[in-house]
C-alpha cells in the first residue's frame, strides 16, 4: 500500500544510473593519482566513501565515468552484491558497481536509505550463478517509495543520518578501546610496565623465562561423528570452531550448537575440557584469525580445535591474554591447509611473573575487555534500532513533521 502523499517509483524514475568501467590497467600513466577509483572492496564498511584502494590520476580519470560527490555506489556484480556506500567526493568506479545519481528532486541520503533498506531484496535477483550479476535494466526497473514532498524526504534522511553518525561515532570508540588494549598488552605482558601491589608499590620480582608449555597443558578435541550431531539437548556441549561465531560466545563459550549424552560421549571416546581452558582452532583459515575463547563449563570440541587447560600455578584469564597476545601464523606448517601442533605451541618462548602479577594483568586486560563488549552492545543496538527506524520511515508507516 502507498502512503498518502508518496508514489512508488523506478530506481530510474528518481536516478541516473551510471555502470562503472575500468581504464586500461595496462597504462601505469592512468593510476597512482588521487582521484578515488572505487570497487566493491572499498563498499561495506562506513557510508562515505572519500578513499579507494587504487586511484586514479587526471588522465585515468578521463578514460574512465565521473560519478559526483552524493550518488550512492551500489555493487551488482560478484559475490558482494548488495554491498554499497555513497561518494563524498567526485570518484570513479569499476564496472561491477552501479552509480545511481539522484536527480534534482530527490534527496542524495533518501536515496541511499531506500536502495541500502531494499539491499537485500535486490541482490537475490542475481539468482545463483557461478558470479552473480544483476544487469543494469533490471537494477534500474526495481521500485522505491518515494514521498512527493523534497523536504520530507530531507527530514527522513536527516534522523536515519544521525543513527549513522552514532554508529560512525561507536565504532571509532571501539577502534581506540582495542588500539589502547593492544598497547596495553605489549607493555603488560612483557614485564615493560610493572602495577602497583595493594599497598600502592611496584610489585618487585623477577620474571621467569620459560616456555608456552609451563603454564598450560594442550590438547586436541575429539572425532564428532555425523551421526551424533544436531542435538540441542544433552549433558555436555560439544562445540566446533563455528561456535565460536554465535552470539553469545564472543570471549566466553556461553552456548553451543550441538550437545551429547554422557553415554555417546563415552562411545566416541570423546572426553571434555575443564570449565577454565582456552580453546581455538587450529587447522584451516580460522586458526589465522587469532581467536580465543574460555570455557565456562565442561566441554568437548571437535578435532578441528585445541585446549589450552591452565596449570594451577597460572589463571585462566592470564593465560587467556597471553593466548590473544600470541600470533599462531607464526607457527603454520607448511601445506595447503593452515595448521598449528602441540609441540611447537609448547616450545614457545616468553616471559611469565607469578601468579599475583598474572592476577593484576588480568585484572586490567579483563577490564579493558568488558569496556570494548559494552561499546561492542552499544554499537549493536545502535544498527538494531537503526534498522527498525529505516522500515518505519522509509515504508511511510510513520510519518515526520515537515
Amino acid at each position: 500500500m502507498v502512503p498518502n502523499g508518496w508514489s512508488l517509483k523506478l530506481i530510474s524514475d528518481t536516478s541516473k544510473v551510471i555502470t562503472g568501467n575500468t581504464p586500461s590497467t595496462k597504462i601505469r600513466e592512468y593510476y597512482g593519482g588521487n582521484i578515488p577509483f572505487v570497487s566493491p572492496a572499498d563498499l561495506g564498511g562506513s557510508k562515505h566513501i572519500s578513499v579507494a584502494t587504487k586511484k586514479l590520476t587526471v588522465e585515468g580519470f578521463k578514460k574512465a565515468r565521473s560519478i559526483r560527490a552524493g550518488s550512492t555506489l551500489f555493487t551488482c556484480i560478484g559475490s558482494t552484491i548488495g554491498k554499497l556506500g555513497m561518494s563524498a567526493t567526485e570518484v570513479a568506479t569499476n564496472q561491477q558497481i552501479n552509480a545511481v545519481v539522484p536527480y534534482d528532486k530527490f534527496d542524495d541520503d533518501f536515496i541511499y536509505y531506500q536502495l541500502e533498506l531494499r539491499a537485500v531484496f535486490i541482490a537475490k535477483l542475481a539468482g545463483t550463478q557461478a558470479v552473480p550479476i544483476i544487469n543494469k535494466t533490471t537494477f534500474e526497473s526495481q521500485s522505491l517509495l518515494v514521498p512527493d514532498s523534497l523536504p520530507e524526504q530531507r527530514k527522513i534522511a536527516k534522523i536515519l543520518s544521525t543513527w549513522d553518525k552514532a554508529i560512525s561515532t561507536t565504532e571509532r570508540l571501539i577502534d581506540n578501546s582495542k588500539q589502547q588494549k593492544k598497547a596495553l598488552m605489549q607493555q603488560l605482558l612483557t614485564g615493560k610496565k610493572r602495577l602497583l601491589d595493594d599497598s600502592g608499590k611496584p610489585i618487585e620480582g623477577e620474571w621467569t623465562h620459560g616456555y608456552l608449555g609451563d603454564l598450560c597443558v594442550f590438547k586436541g578435541g575429539s572425532a564428532f561423528k555425523e551421526v551424533y550431531q544436531g542435538n540441542s539437548t544433552g549433558e555436555i556441549p560439544f562445540i566446533k570452531v563455528s561456535d565460536m561465531n554465535l552470539p553469545r560466545n564472543g570471549k566466553f563459550i556461553c552456548e553451543a550448537n550441538n550437545w551429547v549424552t554422557k553415554d555417546i560421549a563415552k562411545k566416541m571416546k570423546a572426553k571434555g575440557f575443564p570449565k577454565g581452558a582456552v580453546v581455538f582452532a587450529k587447522v584451516g583459515a580460522a586458526l589465522l584469525l587469532n581467536r580465543r575463547r574460555i570455557l565456562t563449563r565442561e566441554t568437548i570440541i571437535d578435532n578441528n580445535m585445541m585446549a589450552a587447560t591452565p596449570l594451577d600455578s597460572v589463571t585462566t584469564e592470564f593465560l587467556y591474554q597471553i593466548m590473544l597476545a600470541i600470533d599462531f601464523a607464526k607457527f603454520v606448517q607448511d601445506g595447503a591447509v593452515p595448521s598449528v601442533n602441540q609441540s611447537d605451541l609448547n616450545k614457545f618462548k616468553l616471559t611469565y611473573p607469578k601468579r599475583i602479577e598474572q592476577e593484576k594483568i588480568a585484572s586490567v586486560l579483563a577490564n579493558a575487555d568488558q569496556e570494548i563488549e559494552l561499546l561492542e552492545q552499544q554499537l549493536a543496538d545502535l544498527k538494531q534500532e537503526k534498522k527498525a527506524l529505516m522500515q518505519q520511515l522509509l515504508t511511510g508507516k510513520r510519518r515526520v513533521k515537515i
